[in-house]
């Protein structure tokens, strides 16, 4: 049986945590923050984890991460 591939689009957006976990970063924190209020940017600046059902599909993206 062939490899499986990674997806490169998930592999550049989401990284796997030591206990499997699936972490990834806010959008819209780029440019143009001078609009975006100051509570808004604080909230997206750490990132988070996905829930369950969505991080199991994206572990089959990444199997090798």
């Amino acid at each position: 049986m062939s490899k499986m591939k990674t997806n490169r689009g998930a592999a550049k957006r989401f990284k796997l945590t030591a206990k499997g976990k699936v972490r990834f970063n806010r959008a819209k924190r780029r440019h143009i923050l001078s609009k975006k209020s100051t509570s808004w940017k604080r909230h997206a600046r750490g990132g988070g984890t996905l829930a369950e059902p969505d991080a199991k599909l994206i572990r089959r993206l990444i199997p090798y991460k």
